[in-house]
């Protein structure tokens, strides 16, 4: 039973839950457990009323009920290991994976065999039903086939989206993969081969993948049940687990002469509260009390600093103090739900679809790439994706030094997580899709670790889930999961400091800080920016008398 999208309040309600700590209701939850039949099960499917296993170990296919997991029925499998099972509204499918053959049964004549077709795959394993054909994946070579089920002909043929496939099963939209080496259940878009969307196992060692008309059904191997997981909801982003840190932000104007600079201003981004991340207390600005709070024209709040007569072999220096907790935020996002651009409010469209320096969104490069991109599509979802992958199909990343303008960029073929940013808006922009950047600062693998890199990304607006984060350059990987894993979703290795559609009227084109001066004759300027992270008050550190 499919849902209907709600309206943009019920789902900015959701989120604000979920940015509050209380999401409920989400999908990814484990409604229900019960216990497998057996400790060997390697295939899962739901005949409407019952839910089937193949065990690998008994040689049997049984069926349990729904609740509880009581045994209701067993049948000898047709071949020594079976794996993947099928229902196809009459009679079950299993694949054996060392005969490598489907057999259709007849559970209702005592397990009958009634068709036996060869797998085109060598080394057959998950199995599902779309309705009219069968999908079977392949562990040789890595791919999942849509296969006719009179003879077994491959109809059509897309690759692994991840590392393993070790479950499958169709919701009647979207075929459904389990992934036991990255933990996931993955939503796939059979037509392209995309993720659209994905949730955590309930389990280590997901074996086996059923659809129960609303939720999904997940067979584990290693924990020897199989659980009810919540597939879709109205809620739509997950939280995990926390990170909690200090990061102390400094930015420095050095003057080395030979003459001062009278007038330095420096401005530092000032992060909120959002929802994939909480300031646990007041930000601390140094030098303390000097700091003017103002906002740019994107809303965007910056510290203003104020400094005169710089001499030579001095430095206007200024810092941020912030504590946090951060989560890794996913918006689960499925494309079906998303409405038509015309339900983007106004003022987002007219803010965000403008165009700007960095972008020249009527720029010939941009316009071809965003035909050759989108061409007619109208769902504002496939347009960021379509793009999205255009740009990994014409660019690598490399920092160069310096943003250029997004044509450049993108007749050059490479750039950096700034640059990639701009392409990605620039062609959002120029298809009617609103855009924007999000900048950073970044943990870097170690709890106690420093960034002087940092990093952008983009974020653009889909009705009506709202304003959603995709990382052009972290999204630039060989799989399609790795892919998926970067578009709508955000780590929790960030404190995400500025939002802005363009040049700011503050920062510039910059995010974190920026600085302007002025020079009285000949000045050799240095701009050094350092965000020192920290499970612990460093603030404190500093202020601790030094042993004699």
């Amino acid at each position: 039973m499919r849902r209907r999208p709600r309206s943009a309040a019920f789902l900015l309600a959701a989120a604000l839950l979920c940015s509050a700590g209380v999401c409920q209701a989400l999908p990814g939850d484990v409604l229900s457990e019960r216990p497998a039949p057996g400790r060997t099960g390697t295939g899962l499917t739901f005949d409407g009323k019952r839910i089937w296993v193949a065990d690998h170990g008994s040689d049997e296919l049984i069926a349990v009920q729904p609740e509880g997991g009581r045994v209701l029925q067993r049948l000898r499998s047709p071949g020594y290991r079976p794996a993947g099972l099928a229902y196809d509204g009459a009679q079950l499918w299993c694949v054996d994976t060392l005969e490598a053959k489907l057999y259709r049964i007849d559970p209702g004549r005592a397990g009958l065999v009634t068709r036996v077709v060869p797998a085109p795959v060598a080394i057959p394993v998950a199995l599902a039903w779309d309705g009219s054909a069968l999908w079977l994946s392949d562990d040789a070579g890595h791919s999942i086939h849509r296969v006719d089920p009179g003879d077994g002909t491959t109809i059509a043929e897309i690759p692994f989206p991840g590392r393993s496939v070790d479950g499958l099963t169709f919701d009647g939209m979207h075929l459904w993969v389990a992934d036991r080496l990255a933990d996931q259940l993955y939503a796939l878009d059979t037509r392209r081969g995309e993720v659209v969307a994905s949730l955590p196992s309930p389990g280590p060692h997901p074996s086996g993948l059923a659809f129960d008309g609303e939720h999904l059904l997940v067979l584990d191997y290693q924990t020897d049940k199989i659980s009810t997981v919540r597939r879709d909801d109205e809620a739509y982003c997950i939280r995990g687990e926390p990170r909690r840190a200090w990061v102390v932000f400094t930015h420095q104007v050095r003057n080395f002469g030979p003459d001062p600079l009278p007038e330095v201003e420096v401005f530092v981004a000032l992060p909120s509260d959002l929802e994939s991340q909480k300031l646990e207390r007041e930000i601390a600005l140094e030098p303390a009390g000097k700091a003017r709070i103002e906002t740019d024209q994107w809303g965007q709040r910056a510290a203003h600093f104020h400094f005169s007569d710089i001499r030579a072999g001095s430095e206007a220096t200024v810092r941020l103090a912030a504590e946090l907790t951060a989560w890794d935020v996913q918006y689960v996002l499925y494309p079906q739900r998303v409405q038509s651009l015309w339900r983007v409010p106004v003022e987002i469209r007219k803010r965000y679809l403008a165009d700007a320096p960095k972008y020249d969104i009527q720029n010939p490069v941009i316009r071809k790439a965003v035909e050759q991109a989108v061409g007619k599509e109208t769902n504002p979802y496939w347009i960021a994706r379509k793009i999205y992958r255009h740009i990994h199909e014409r660019m690598q990343y490399e920092r160069v030094g310096g943003w250029d303008v997004a044509p450049k960029v993108l007749e050059r073929g490479s750039g950096s997580c700034s640059e990639y940013t701009f392409v990605f808006i620039a062609m959002c922009r120029a298809a009617g899709l609103p855009a924007r950047y999000a900048g950073s600062l970044v943990v870097r693998r170690d709890d106690a670790s420093f960034d002087d890199v940092y990093h952008r990304w983009a974020e653009v607006y889909l009705p009506p889930y709202g304003w959603v984060p995709v990382d052009p350059s972290r999204g630039d990987k060989k799989t399609e999961a790795e892919r998926a894993a970067a578009f709508g979703r955000l780590t929790h290795d960030f404190l995400i400091t500025t939002h802005g559609g363009g040049g700011s009227s503050l920062l510039d084109w910059n995010y974190n800080a920026n600085e302007r001066y002025t020079c009285a004759g000949r000045c050799k300027v240095e701009v050094e920016g350092i965000a020192e992270w920290s499970p612990e008050n460093p603030l404190e550190a500093r202020k601790a008398p030094v042993a004699k």
